[in-house]
């Protein structure tokens, strides 16, 4: 949801071995591999032990196969329950990679073309107050050029409590000072009327940028939502459950789903602002910019797809479909300033809500309160892996992040 992950570390991606064809040297090969298999898991159990993060889960894939998928430490430190391969939670900002195929997916169907104004849909008027007479397009919300920003109640209004804290849980986990209460969720289409119609409750010009639509880069959650909102009204379905028909369950994505009431509860992690502080359970109303609840191994299945669908075999999309979401659409002129040394910056470049490095590497980060998530995939080498936390952390917490990601790296080519 909100974009507070920022990776400055250089790696690079290296391809995986291939394995010889006889059945004795496949024998071997596998012996192997299982070494570096429990090698992995062995460097991986050292650096959970530093202990700066409660839990998280890893996965690496080739465009075949889950080659690694595995839960550290707890998903609930009181009780001391694993986090395990399967363990739920929301997974931030890389949610919106699924909404860049729930739009395309709208595209094929006729419901709607990226590059319609989204006042054709929307029920009430969306323009930017300095340039009034430019039309916002989808296309444009995609690739957060449309103008529009997160002003400050998008952070104030967007989160929104599971259910009522009562002393006992006041007591067990700590409520962040811009946590709403139950009572005060509502639809996204209530929320956007309210942040950007030029009467809304919340409309401030500062929801907008002072360059005209399409300009500039300003990365966007109210964005992401509007999009979401549009693709309802243009599919006259929820998004949640045009996702779910189109994306999650074709993919067998049992874990995933984008409410408490989709998904098996007692699955899900425990949340933590720090190593020793829960936080109670949460939702979002801009759900579709950050609220999609999965495990690693939903998420494995997930990225094989996508690097099957970059090499024009994916199943969820059409092969020109797929070129679309990952064809990269912006140049130095959308920036004030662009990182071109890190391999896992994920707004040097955009497709549809789909970000790339300028190292040729694809995919999304995020974070959320207590959510820290990164996945992405090399198209040359056809490999990807994926990374969730389920804690806040410090600086010796990120290092540990680092660190974990950078052993991942480092075994890529090993098995």
């Amino acid at each position: 949801m909100k974009r507070i992950l920022k990776i400055t570390f250089i790696l690079l991606f290296t391809g995986f071995c291939t394995y010889a064809q006889n059945d004795a040297e496949t024998a071997t090969d596998m012996v192997s591999n299982q070494k570096n298999l429990d090698s992995l898991t062995l460097e991986l159990e050292k650096i959970y032990a530093r202990g700066h993060i409660n839990g998280f889960g890893v996965a690496m894939v080739n465009e075949n196969e889950t080659i690694y998928e595995k839960g550290f430490g707890f998903a609930d430190k009181t009780t001391e329950k694993p986090y395990s391969n399967h363990t739920i939670q929301n997974i931030a900002s890389i949610s919106k990679t699924f909404l860049g195929l729930a739009l395309l997916k709208a595209q094929e169907l006729g419901k709607l073309h990226l590059d319609e104004p989204i006042n054709k849909y929307l029920p009430f008027k969306v323009q930017n107050p300095y340039y009034p007479e430019e039309e916002i397009t989808i296309r444009q919300l995609t690739t957060h050029t449309s103008s529009i920003t997160d002003s400050k109640y998008y952070d104030q209004k967007s989160y929104v409590l599971k259910e009522v804290q009562d002393n006992e849980s006041l007591q067990k986990s700590k409520r962040p000072a811009n946590f709403n209460d139950p009572e005060a969720f509502t639809s996204m289409g209530v929320f956007l009327k309210k942040s950007l119609d030029k009467d809304g409750e919340w409309y401030i010009k500062k929801s907008f940028l002072k360059s005209k639509p399409g300009a500039q880069f300003e990365y966007s959650n109210v964005g992401a939502t509007l999009a979401a909102y549009v693709l309802e009204l243009a599919t006259d379905e929820s998004y949640d459950q045009f996702s779910k028909k189109h994306i999650l369950e074709p993919l067998q994505m049992n874990d995933s789903g984008w409410s408490f009431e989709e998904i098996d509860m007692e699955q899900h992690t425990v949340m933590y602002e720090n190593i020793n502080q829960a936080l109670p359970f949460y939702k979002l109303i801009t759900y579709p910019d950050g609220g999609l609840i999965t495990s690693v191994h939903d998420m494995a299945l997930y990225l094989k797809e996508l690097i099957k669908g970059y090499d024009g075999k994916g199943s969820i999309l059409s092969k020109e479909s797929y070129q679309e979401l990952f064809k990269e659409q912006l140049n130095d002129s959308h920036f004030e300033e662009r990182d071109a040394d890190n391999p896992y910056n994920d707004e040097y470049n955009m497709g549809v809500f789909m970000g790339s490095s300028a190292k040729g590497n694809i995919g999304h980060s995020g974070g959320d309160p207590g959510v820290t998530s990164l996945m992405f995939f090399n198209p040359e080498a056809k490999t990807g892996q994926l990374f969730f936390v389920n804690t806040g952390m410090d600086d010796e917490g990120f290092q540990e992040f680092i660190d974990v990601w950078l052993k991942l790296e480092s075994y890529r080519n090993k098995l």
